[in-house]
């Protein structure tokens, strides 16, 4: 990230919108980490059928039955290719498809057995990251809360500004 407006700043604006542009910064890196994290998890074990992207929607799903308009409103997922990866999980068994029966345009998905073990494995290596996080004490309770806390109020920040736009 970089500033490309020359108009200077008092020393406080300058150093908050500097810190701003590390956390925007940070973010990115921290889902593309994510999503490296899921792919060594499923290399290792041998899973390579399904992607990253692929593995953290299904675990996202978890049990719920869901449109693909659902998933991007709900933040399940945030990509522009969600068409592409539903259609690819139901050819490879991993998702189950319906048509709904009130509006015949729209088709809800859940997980086969199959997607529900994928989503178990994504479980697991959460689950572990967490019990070694604290382990570790690399993060306490307080800590996650406190960083979710601020993440949540930049995103309503960002939602309400999205809003205004429309």
């Amino acid at each position: 990230m970089s500033m490309h407006d020359p108009t200077p700043l008092p020393a406080g604006e300058q150093a908050f919108l500097a810190s701003y542009l590390d956390a925007l910064s940070l973010v990115e890196r921290l889902h593309r980490l994510l999503l490296d994290v899921i792919k060594d998890e499923f290399e290792r074990t041998g899973v390579l059928e399904v992607n990253a992207v692929q593995a953290l929607l299904l675990f996202n799903i978890g049990e719920n039955e869901v449109t693909a308009g659902e998933l991007k409103s709900r933040g399940y997922y945030q990509g522009s290719n969600v068409s592409y990866n539903l259609k690819k999980l139901v050819e490879m068994g991993y998702m189950h498809h319906q048509r709904c029966e009130i509006d015949r345009r729209s088709v809800r998905v859940r997980l086969t057995p199959k997607g529900r073990e994928v989503r178990d494995t994504v479980a697991a290596l959460f689950q572990r990251q967490a019990g070694e996080l604290g382990g570790r004490e690399i993060l306490d309770v307080s800590g996650i809360d406190l960083i979710t806390g601020s993440l949540r109020r930049i995103e309503r920040y960002w939602s309400d500004q999205i809003r205004y736009i429309y």
